[in-house]
């Protein structure tokens, strides 16, 4: 399947939205390291979870199969937020595909619950001195 050069309104925009504030989000985080305390909040990392859960959701009516194709990223979200002690979000079925698609626009709106916490002290990344 060959793409058209042109999206629909408002999706090539998108689009690339998404991906500056994924490459904003790396760079935010790369400074903490792997494994370094800081960086990364429960709230932060389900927003970001739910982030690439809903932009595969939305790349997969690019193609007829997309949706096959994304499984596994859907059930590696799933394992990560297992992990990490998240909340699910949709099930998925035995074939690893959603049980039922969104047929909300925004997914954020929808949410069930959200819990709120007292907002932490900014962090600030590790020093990085020179000797």
């Amino acid at each position: 399947m060959e793409l058209p050069t042109i999206a629909a309104p408002g999706v090539g925009e998108r689009a690339d939205a998404v991906a500056d504030a994924a490459c904003d989000l790396y760079d935010s985080i790369a400074p903490w390291g792997t494994g370094a305390p800081g960086g990364w909040s429960r709230t932060a990392a389900e927003d970001a979870a739910e982030a690439i859960e809903t932009t595969a959701h939305a790349l997969a009516s690019v193609d007829p199969g997309a949706e096959v194709v994304l499984a596994p990223v859907h059930a590696a979200l799933a394992d990560l937020r297992r992990r990490l002690g998240l909340a699910p979000a949709d099930a998925l079925s035995g074939d690893g595909l959603p049980v039922t698609p969104r047929t909300v626009g925004n997914p954020r709106r929808t949410r069930w619950v959200r819990v709120l916490t007292a907002a932490p002290s900014p962090r600030q990344p590790p020093s990085r001195t020179t000797s």
